[in-house]
């Protein structure tokens, strides 16, 4: 095991698929080791800490634009703008958790994403309490590459070198 990302050490002339490391759990999430069930405590606690000090900032910007006398609709404007915004980043990340996005999506989307940086960290938050963001995915990938490999392996019998050579 490498102690630097919690990947498993690959052995000497090994083929098979790896798994793919997830952020904050690298990939303790295919065996559930390692600290992962303090990990996902970690990452339950630090989303919704992270979620409450920006909203304590939002709370400040808010008073900012009071305090400027900008007028009760561009407050309002700004306050639904939030609101509309970190419900589409939670959907959108949400949903990145069961399939993969698609890169082109996600980077038109990448400014609302930003604006809406509540909603992907309430996300983590939820999901992070009963897995590790993006671990079914992961998983189901993983176990679709080993059933491949697995597949491909049983096929190959003999060695091609020693075959006959049709005339």
């Amino acid at each position: 095991m490498s102690e630097k990302n919690g990947t498993p050490a690959t052995p000497a002339g090994s083929t098979g698929p790896r798994p793919e490391p997830l952020r904050f759990f690298g990939t303790t999430w295919v065996d559930h080791d390692n600290g992962y069930t303090a990990r996902r405590i970690a990452v339950a606690v630090g989303s919704l800490a992270t979620a409450a000090a920006s909203c304590l900032v939002l709370r400040f910007a808010y008073q900012g634009l009071q305090i400027a006398e900008v007028g009760s609709f561009v407050a309002v404007l700004v306050v639904v703008m939030f609101a509309v915004c970190s419900a589409l980043a939670f959907r959108h990340t949400w949903d990145a958790f069961t399939k993969r996005p698609d890169p082109d999506r996600q980077a038109s989307l990448r400014g609302l994403l930003a604006i809406g940086f509540v909603g992907s960290l309430l996300a983590y938050f939820f999901r992070s309490l009963t897995e590790a963001p993006g671990e079914k995915l992961h998983r189901q990938e993983y176990e679709a590459a080993r059933k491949q490999h697995e597949t491909r392996s049983t096929r190959r019998t003999g060695n091609p070198a020693k075959k006959r050579r049709r005339a």
